[in-house]
């Protein structure tokens, strides 16, 4: 997921964010960033699944408009 960043990096990032928040806010922060995160890819499986939908549905309108031109 992140190929840039190794574990050296991954430790000094913690460290940061440790001094940011301290250590009894760490948890708090880590669960809001949890449901931030889920609440992202819920709403990207929504829209995903809404262009889904629509792509069925230009697909069945150029099928009945192509039935249509055959038949006249």
């Amino acid at each position: 997921m992140l190929p840039n960043i190794g574990f050296g990096e991954l430790v000094v990032i913690l460290l940061i964010v440790m001094l940011l928040f301290g250590a009894k806010r760490l948890p708090e922060v880590a669960r809001g960033l949890g449901k931030s995160l889920q609440a992202f890819k819920d709403g990207m499986k929504n829209t995903t699944s809404e262009v889904e939908d629509e792509k069925k549905s230009i697909a069945e309108a150029k099928d009945e408009a192509k039935d249509k031109t055959a038949i006249s």
